[in-house]
């Protein structure tokens, strides 16, 4: 994976990407025990057209100059399939401002930080987020100041409660 970072490291140093940070299942493995996951979430900022529409030709252009192949949703990069995400909502446009930066082998990076991604859960609220949370909070405890925090900023807290209890 540290080769796949070093080059969304150059996407956004050559500006072809904004600030990015990684979000998803592959973020929880940063703070929890390992999930099932088949490629890595980037959320990041990216340039839009003049009408306000996100354009990710530019993304594409650069990467499949330098070889990577699109495949589907996703972008294999030194084998790992990449999914480039605008934040959706105003809690993940947060969770990209506060991401926390880590190492990977070496080579920097920025990760959501483990109670962002516990809250982006219950918002998305998707079974598998449901459950996952159930599992990650087994292995691992969030800060529970921090989390009641954003969880009240984002009206989640009684969608949590019904989670965990």
């Amino acid at each position: 994976m540290d080769e796949t970072l070093a080059v969304i490291n150059t996407l956004e140093a050559e500006g072809v990407i904004g600030k990015y940070a990684i979000g998803g299942a592959v973020a929880l493995l940063f703070y929890a025990e390992p999930t099932t996951t088949y490629y890595l979430d980037i959320f990041c900022y990216r340039p839009q057209t003049q009408s306000g529409l996100i354009n990710i030709g530019p993304l594409y252009d650069y990467l499949s100059q330098r070889g990577y192949k699109s495949e589907g949703e996703h972008i294999s990069i030194e084998g790992i399939p990449v999914q480039f995400l605008p934040p959706p909502t105003e809690l993940v446009k947060e969770s990209l401002e506060n991401a926390a930066d880590k190492q990977v082998n070496g080579v920097p990076t920025r990760v959501f930080d483990y109670e962002y991604l516990l809250a982006i859960m219950v918002e998305t609220g998707r079974p598998k987020d449901r459950s996952r949370i159930t599992d990650v909070l087994e292995s691992a405890k969030p800060d529970p100041n921090k989390l009641d925090e954003i969880l009240k900023r984002y009206g989640l807290l009684d969608r949590w409660s019904k989670i965990v209890t």
